[in-house]
């Protein structure tokens, strides 16, 4: 039971990180939390209609419902009367707020409650399961799953050039023929599908999770929206074990443990990625600044390079007294002066190599 569990949990976070990437590039990563909770009145419509929790209706549902968000939102951007921010804003909460007052008027008697809807159901997934012939294939949710990360993984071979086109430059997907608006559909629908079947699994709120979180960090570690997409899916996947261990060790919701280690994820990534964290970003602007500062020093140096001068104003005490830096910072500067080669100490006395002369030379004709 538990390594189906997280079976499913693998599955769901791995299907839901590929249209997270494309949200997260287009900058409308609050589309999945619009369509996320708008598709709770199609889905207890599609209830109402069957009096069946397993009909495809409540699918097709809730498909729909997430489609008319995305209508309804590019419509009201489309008057240029408000920003898309505000237009999603707008949009999924009167959506929502009328499925939540379907759920509490209607279904009372049944377990579609608003616990369910917001927060899933990832430890029941394996009691509902599927079977042929009396042959047991396992939880329902993990085919269903397992399906639509096969149906993500399709649009982005079939179309990974017009998604990374209209993604980066919409004006050039426009002159080679390629729709913006159609390829804009076709993520929404995968977007869409992706969260109802999600939605069983880790309800409406956490599935926002699942679907930003992964692709966010990925975005902090590499450049290669190839190396991206494959990244977020192994965070996506790396989480759900671990969030699904560690609720089951401190026995916490699993949905919001695998969150929880999202966000664990996405903060290491945020202070330590090689480029865009925090602390390498730091460590890259005081590698920088000690480089600009021997740079000056060379352009010090030559400029009092005079045998009656050097002597004096070349001490490395006087240079620390003259240029105003701190101590500290001047021996860190003096010793990357040395070991660049650019830089000689004899006797407290400090002398340009050929190396540094050139370096001065240089920084003078900019």
């Amino acid at each position: 039971m538990i390594a189906e569990i997280i079976i499913v949990a693998i599955l769901t976070s791995s299907a839901c990180a590929i249209p997270g990437v494309f949200l997260v590039l287009r900058k409308t990563s609050l589309m999945s939390d619009a369509i996320s909770h708008a598709v709770l009145p199609g889905i207890v419509i599609g209830f109402l209609l069957t009096h069946s929790l397993s009909s495809p209706l409540l699918f097709v549902g809730a498909v729909a419902t997430g489609l008319l968000t995305v209508f309804l939102s590019e419509s009201l951007i489309r008057t240029n009367l408000v920003k898309e921010d505000a237009a999603i804003g707008l949009v999924f909460p009167a959506l929502f707020s009328i499925g939540v007052i379907l759920v509490s008027r209607y279904t009372g008697d049944v377990h579609l409650d608003t616990d369910a809807v917001l927060l899933g159901e990832l430890v029941f997934t394996p009691l509902d399961r599927i079977s042929f012939m009396g042959l047991d294939l396992g939880p329902r949710t993990a085919w269903v799953m397992g399906l639509i990360f096969i149906l993500n993984i399709g649009m982005l071979l079939f179309f990974f050039k017009e998604l990374k086109l209209t993604t980066f430059d919409k004006g050039m997907a426009a002159a080679m023929g390629i729709s913006p608006v159609l390829i804009q559909y076709i993520l929404m629908i995968s977007v869409s599908i992706t969260t109802v079947g999600a939605f069983d699994a880790v309800g409406s709120i956490l599935v926002v999770a699942l679907m930003i979180a992964p692709a966010a960090t990925a975005y902090l570690l590499t450049d290669n929206l190839k190396i991206m997409v494959l990244l977020s899916i192994l965070i996506g996947a790396l989480s759900s074990v671990a969030g699904f261990a560690f609720s089951w060790i401190i026995d916490a919701s699993a949905a919001g443990a695998m969150a929880a280690a999202l966000g664990l994820l996405f903060l290491l990534a945020f202070l330590f990625a090689p480029k865009r964290g925090i602390v390498s970003i730091k460590k890259r602007r005081q590698q920088q600044k000690i480089d600009f500062a021997v740079t000056m020093l060379t352009v010090h140096l030559l400029n009092h390079s005079e045998a009656k001068e050097a002597e004096v104003e070349n001490r490395e005490q006087h240079l620390i007294e003259h240029i105003n830096w701190e101590e500290r910072f001047a021996k860190t500067v003096l010793n990357k002066a040395v070991q660049n080669g650019m830089v000689n100490s004899e006797k407290g006395i400090l002398y340009l190599t050929q190396m540094g002369k050139k370096t001065a030379q240089k920084a003078m004709m900019r």
